[in-house]
């Protein structure tokens, strides 16, 4: 199965946590069926980008990065790359090389945790946001895309991050 039909099968299968995360669900389904090339970030209507946020439960705290090109603080992830089978493998494959976690890191059961659509400077992005949680050993080390990485406490988020990192933390943590 394509990378392509894999997440529109992982999005008909997911169970929106609400209306407005079920009406772009729905969206990122008409997009893929319109767009063969929907999963790809040359396809100019926008594509699916996949990410985690990595999660200390015990810690009471998340890993942030300071992207580079965005200067913005924000959850590991990226581009869907030929190699990915499944949004889940992106998103995973994104936290752990912009995490510098190499080992350990598990996305939390039940697939995303959200999804949030957004425009950056290139393209609109339709994210597909998962949660992972870091061992408890994990030392994080910066990558070639980030200015910084840093663990926040989950009430230090809001004053870093924008509202859709907030939502994400939240939901991360409902599912912890």
């Amino acid at each position: 199965m394509s990378l392509h039909d894999e997440a529109a099968r992982a999005l008909k299968e997911w169970p929106a946590p609400s209306p407005a995360q079920e009406e772009l669900r729905l969206s990122y389904l008409e997009h893929l069926a319109a767009h063969p090339d929907g999963m790809w970030k040359p396809c100019a209507a926008g594509h699916l980008t996949a990410s985690a946020l990595v999660i200390d439960p015990v810690g009471g705290r998340v890993l942030l990065t300071l992207h580079r090109k965005l200067e913005m603080w924000l959850q590991m992830g990226g581009h869907c790359e030929p190699e990915d089978a499944t949004p889940a493998d992106a998103a995973l494959r994104e936290a752990r090389e912009e995490s510098g976690i190499a080992r350990g890191l598990e996305l939390l059961p039940g697939g995303p945790v959200r999804l949030d659509r957004h425009h950056t400077p290139c393209a609109w992005h339709l994210d597909v946001q998962f949660a992972a949680v870091a061992p408890e050993d994990a030392v994080a080390r910066i990558s070639d895309e980030s200015l910084d990485l840093r663990w926040f406490r989950y009430d230090e988020v809001a004053s870093v991050a924008d509202e859709s990192v907030v939502r994400l933390v939240e939901g991360a943590r409902a599912l912890v």
